[in-house]
């Protein structure tokens, strides 16, 4: 199988705030990937480069967040062990249930 070797920057901010170094990085990409990424390239005017560049910085925010939301469960777990304070499946349901509605319930309150 061939590969091609496609070299882009990579910056730690968002595309339209670049204004940070940026350094040189290579991947290698299948033929197949290769000739995609230059035809959406060319259909949008923009490089492979800067296509790739795009996926990668929206790659890296979406694990920051994905990794930001298992720490904010794993503090939440840590929280119940530590107090017991929780609100049943039922209370949540009720509540939510209610959304919409003329007599909308405030949220359940948590309780050990």
């Amino acid at each position: 199988m061939g590969y091609h070797t496609l070299h882009y920057k990579v910056t730690d901010q968002a595309p339209s705030t670049m204004t940070s170094t940026t350094v040189p990085m290579s991947i290698r990409l299948d033929v197949t990937a290769r000739e995609k990424l230059k035809a959406i390239a060319l259909r949008q005017k923009r490089s492979p480069h800067a296509l790739a560049t795009e996926a990668i910085l929206q790659l890296i925010e979406q694990q920051e967040r994905e990794y930001a939301w298992h720490q904010s469960c794993d503090a939440a777990i840590k929280h119940f062990d530590e107090t017991g304070l929780h609100a049943t499946q039922d209370e949540v349901m009720a509540w939510l249930d209610s959304w919409g509605s003329d007599k909308e319930l405030p949220p359940p309150v948590c309780h050990p």
